[in-house]
């Protein structure tokens, strides 16, 4: 059995975390399926940009739209949304054999909306409806602000990737807003069988201690952290609440560990996947990570629900006076911002490549 097959058999999906044109052109995307148990992708705005930047791929479609008078956002829409499409074409199959739990790919709002819940939920409404696919999801971050426009798409139907999730808190909150979206949809006589993931990225978190825990603390936050979390989402779907949910037809909102790559040289590169085994949870990896877990990854076990040592471990780092809490929403304000930056990046792409070909 090949080692991302032991994921999937474990009861994890897998999620490719890129997306380029030639991938799909090519056939790439759809050989993943085969060759590593891909069942689903993700895709941001820094993925896209480095799209446009390191290949031709997309230059006829923004040449075209550049002559139509299109730019900026809604450049970049029509070019994600045409790869999105592709992409849910490819991981149908998956979707339609398991009744809509697996085989989907996600495309993010506009984080300039961030502060600005209606217009999140309306850009979430527009963009679904444009790409007339059942297995897109939308991103939408799972911030204090973008909290009501979670619910308010969940129940208007839209499929959500709630994502710049980073500790317990935030996973319960995003998780709180499905539900009461979920809730409303059943109480207005609608079909509660509305998709969504919740994204708790992972890697960051020993990354942003990494210059002050101790040399025998190194690269073991992001991983307690992820048992904190898998432990409050066994949790959240035991409940009361989530279950009469269910009763009504409602399903669950998976897990997603997000941000798996390694940061860390010293460390293993497949440290946040053997180490994040979980059933009824995605892991989305970027090309390396996952092909570096096709060809050396080990299943050393998997979570169970307890929490494992993540008790111990949040407690000598407490000791050592690193506030975790305050890490975590740091990271989270962090995040934010960096999404901005990247998006001012992305369109300032596009209009260079519009203005290169124009001038072409």
């Amino acid at each position: 059995m090949k080692p991302t097959q032991t994921l999937q058999a474990a009861g994890q999906s897998l999620w490719l975390d890129n997306i380029t044109r030639g991938m799909l052109h090519s056939g790439e995307l759809a050989r993943y399926l085969d060759d590593y148990t891909v069942t689903g992708l993700t895709s941001n705005p820094s993925i896209f940009e480095n799209a446009f930047t390191t290949t031709s791929d997309y230059d006829a479609a923004i040449a075209e739209g550049a002559a139509a008078g299109r730019s900026g956002e809604e450049l970049f829409f029509d070019l994600a949304l045409e790869d999105l499409q592709g992409a849910a074409e490819v991981f149908a199959g998956v979707h339609a054999a398991t009744e809509g739990v697996d085989g989907w790919v996600s495309l993010e709002v506009s984080p300039l909306l961030a502060y600005d819940a209606a217009s999140t939920v309306d850009a979430a409404v527009d963009l679904h409806h444009r790409a007339q696919r059942s297995n897109l999801f939308i991103k939408i971050p799972g911030t204090p602000e973008g909290l009501p426009a979670i619910e308010e798409a969940i129940f208007r139907g839209v499929p959500v990737n709630v994502t710049l999730l980073f500790s317990v808190h935030d996973y319960l909150a995003a998780a709180q807003a499905y539900l009461r979206g979920i809730e409303r949809r059943i109480e207005a006589g609608l079909d509660p069988r509305v998709g969504s993931v919740a994204s708790v990225f992972m890697s960051r978190w020993d990354t942003a201690v990494a210059a002050t825990a101790p040399q025998d603390l190194r690269n073991r936050l992001g991983l307690a952290i992820g048992q904190q979390v898998f432990r409050a989402y066994t949790q959240q779907l035991a409940g009361e609440r989530f279950q009469m949910a269910a009763t009504a037809g409602a399903r669950p909102q998976r897990l997603l560990f997000a941000s798996t790559s390694t940061k860390d040289p010293l460390a293993p590169d497949t440290l946040y996947v053997s180490g994040l085994a979980a059933p009824g949870t995605v892991n989305t990896l970027p090309d390396a990570t996952l092909k570096a877990f096709a060809d050396h990854g080990t299943l050393e076990g998997v979570l169970d629900g307890d929490g494992g040592d993540s008790e111990q471990v949040l407690a000598a780092f407490a000791a050592t006076g690193i506030d975790v809490d305050q890490v975590g929403r740091s990271l989270q304000t962090e995040g934010a911002a960096a999404f901005v930056r990247s998006w001012h990046g992305l369109l300032g792409v596009i209009e260079r490549r519009s203005a290169i070909l124009r001038g072409a």
